[in-house]
């Protein structure tokens, strides 16, 4: 007789074997807070205490001086041993979840890829939170800093139970968070930065707040590839303006010369910034822009 086993998934948002390959990365800032005798973001003020927090895979470049051989032994599996220091680094996670957001699983890929950049915080004993902004007016939902394995219960459920909806624009949200937060690290903002906002200033207060900025552009298929003819009424999902076009073919041209300035603008500013950017397509698989586009551009390990 055949039997199978059904094994527990951990999270919705993506199965066990993406968490179990999420679990051995780390994140790679370019501001350099790392002490490589450890493998761990640490303060750039240096400093650290002896205490034992932690265990995580070991991967290519960190220090074997710090595998657990008692575990080795037992398992043959290397384990690295962390430990706590003066000031961990934080990660902050802004997931966009205004209504621009909901369409062709933009926001979904938004909360995925929250997560895996959250996990690979959290398994590093650096301090994870995240927010999540969709009406103006309305606070912003926050899961507080974390850190630890034991912790991603936490944030797969707050991440998991977003809603999207609203017309929050993502300038408007990063003041939010600041008001909020404190302490040095990276900010990973998810969003499709479709907002007629000026982003000069929150990026500036971004970077003077000691925060490097990971902005990952969230388009769908049909922001990236639209096909269109005749004559269309275009509203705007989030303030429910209105615009009529005729021979909307002859203008897309004049879209694609937009949406490339406006990605080449937002790269601009981040790079001023000491941070990064990239555009992804939410058809992608998330598998894909993991574990090669964001290890390619450098942005983890």
């Amino acid at each position: 007789m055949e039997t199978t086993t059904n094994t527990k998934q951990f999270t919705s948002l993506f199965d066990n074997k993406v968490l179990s390959r999420i679990e051995r990365m780390r994140l790679n800032p370019t501001r350099r807070l790392t002490n490589r005798s450890r493998g761990e973001h640490v303060s750039g003020k240096g400093g650290s205490s002896t205490d034992f927090v932690d265990y995580r895979n070991y991967v290519a470049g960190d220090d074997v001086r710090n595998v657990d051989w008692n575990i080795f032994s037992r398992l043959h599996k290397p384990y690295l041993k962390l430990f706590s220091h003066e000031e961990e680094m934080h990660v902050v996670l802004l997931v966009d979840a205004s209504s621009s957001m909901m369409f062709e699983g933009k926001l979904d890929r938004a909360r995925q890829l929250a997560a895996a950049l959250g996990i690979m915080g959290l398994m590093n004993i650096e301090r994870v939170s995240a927010y999540s902004c969709n009406h103006v007016g309305a606070e912003p939902t926050v899961l507080s800093p974390c850190t630890g394995r034991a912790s991603m219960k936490r944030l797969f459920d707050f991440l998991e139970n977003i809603e999207g909806g609203g017309n929050f624009p993502i300038e408007e949200a990063v003041d939010a968070v600041l008001k909020r937060h404190r302490g040095r690290g990276i900010i990973v903002l998810l969003s499709d930065f479709l907002t007629l906002g000026d982003l000069h200033k929150p990026l500036n207060l971004l970077f003077s707040s000691g925060l490097e900025i990971f902005a990952l552009q969230i388009l769908s298929p049909v922001e990236l590839y639209p096909e269109v003819t005749g004559d269309l009424r275009f509203v705007d999902s989030e303030s429910g303006d209105t615009l009529d076009i005729s021979s909307a073919g002859e203008l897309l041209g004049i879209y694609h010369e937009h949406r490339e300035a406006l990605a080449e603008e937002l790269s601009l500013m981040c790079r001023q910034r000491a941070g990064r950017f990239l555009s992804i397509n939410s058809a992608d698989s998330l598998e894909e822009t993991l574990f090669d586009l964001l290890m390619r551009r450098g942005w983890v390990v």
